[in-house]
């Protein structure tokens, strides 16, 4: 199954669709069990619509043995139109898919409890435009961030957590997200262990970033345990949430080098550095479909 782009989109032209017709966008994102015909027969769902694709990639995993799909694709069809057209493919090969209107910002639910810099970071990358999200609210265990919130014009939900109160809490933010539409959950550096059913209901939904050291330096101050240890690479991790604390699937890692001059207190702000890119750099890919599920890895089209 060769790369679908010069042949669909010349097929597009041969339909006579010309360039002030082309009035939607759209991100068609599928996987499926391989096999031969795959992309032939998505391209000529999109030629039945009118589409051009504008870009399309795809990966066959061979350890699963899952075909993974992303394409971009212009077309004066509506979404309806589309979906119809795509629905006996969809079926035909037994796929999960999506299709999306390009640009469309996802609603993103954001949660912190008193550490700043990754709120903040997705908080301004959001307001200048880089981020397709739409911050509905924010929610934190402590009132230490009502302020940055305020400051953003963003509402803020003060959902404190105790044992005694986990199940309370949860359903609260459940409420939340129900009431707010939230597609997307981002944990930017939420300090609270989510239920295993909470979790499942997240599946694909929910990105958590933590420093790269796991399994080592667990616990309090990490990165002045790697300090102690002399370390030479610090760096994060942003993965989708499971059950298995810390151990989701990985969307974006980021490393960078230290050597012994460096002080603790160093490591700790190039660490928060760290984790404010790799966080924006997985919700962005995830906000623009480009992350796809394959058991416990990901397929990120970049």
């Amino acid at each position: 199954m060769g790369p679908a782009h010069g042949s669909c989109a010349a097929a597009g032209r041969l339909s006579s669709v010309t360039d002030h017709q082309l009035t939607a966008s759209y991100i068609l994102t599928l996987s499926c069990p391989d096999r031969p015909g795959i992309v032939h027969a998505v391209a000529g769902a999109l030629l039945v619509a009118g589409c051009n694709i504008t870009d399309s990639q795809q990966y066959g995993s061979q350890s699963t043995g899952t075909f993974f799909m992303r394409v971009e694709a212009t077309t004066p069809a509506s979404q309806l139109e589309l979906q119809a057209a795509l629905e006996p493919v969809a079926q035909a090969f037994g796929m999960q898919w999506s299709l999306n209107p390009a640009g469309r910002k996802v609603r993103t639910l954001l949660m912190a409890s008193t550490s700043a810099h990754c709120l903040n970071d997705l908080l301004f990358l959001q307001r200048s435009g880089t981020l397709p999200i739409e911050i509905p609210a924010i929610v934190s265990n402590h009132r230490g961030l009502a302020g940055l919130a305020e400051f953003y014009g963003i509402p803020f939900h003060h959902i404190p957590v105790t044992p005694e109160t986990k199940v309370q809490a949860e359903d609260q933010l459940r409420a939340l997200m129900a009431e707010h539409d939230v597609e997307l959950t981002v944990l930017a550096r939420y300090m609270q262990i989510i239920s295993d059913e909470l979790c499942q209901e997240l599946t694909g939904k929910a990105i958590n970033i933590h420093h790269s050291f796991l399994p080592s330096f667990k616990g309090a101050k990490p990165y002045h345990q790697a300090h102690a240890r002399g370390v030479k690479l610090i760096g994060a991790t942003a993965h989708y949430v499971t059950a298995a604390l810390d151990e989701g699937p990985i969307i974006e890692q980021e490393v960078i080098r230290v050597d012994h001059r460096r002080t603790a207190e160093q490591f700790v702000q190039m660490g928060r550095d760290v984790e404010g890119r790799t966080l924006a750099q997985a919700v962005q890919w995830h906000a623009e479909h480009r992350v796809l599920l394959d058991g416990n890895r990901t397929v990120v089209f970049n």
